[in-house]
């Protein structure tokens, strides 16, 4: 059974960093790509950013050059470093694999 376990989140002021983990386990399958979706109050579910097995990421525009996405195989770890923390970029985060979700870290960015 695969578990996701989101970490790292909590409050913190507008232009600070905050690193959050996840931690995967019960993989049986080797996973293509891994994504970093956040889903805001009243708001619909983004993905921002993606690694590939290859290690080639994607962000979305609104989170380049600010987020990094990276993974730590020997944890079998996602990780992603958000630095120039926005208003706008708080939200609850999620990492899943395949159809699994974890339960999230949320995130709160005040001004």
């Amino acid at each position: 059974q695969v578990q996701l376990v989101e970490s790292g989140g909590g409050l913190v002021q507008a232009g600070g960093s905050l690193r959050l983990s996840c931690a995967a386990s019960g993989i049986t399958e080797s996973v293509s790509a891994i994504g970093w979706y956040r889903q805001a109050p009243g708001k619909l579910r983004e993905l921002v950013a993606t690694i590939t097995r290859a290690g080639n990421t994607i962000y979305t525009d609104s989170v380049k050059g600010r987020f990094i996405i990276t993974t730590d195989n020997a944890k079998n770890t996602v990780n992603l470093q958000r630095n120039s923390l926005k208003p706008e970029d708080t939200a609850v985060y999620y990492c899943p694999i395949g159809v699994n979700w974890g339960q999230g870290t949320q995130v709160t960015v005040s001004s």
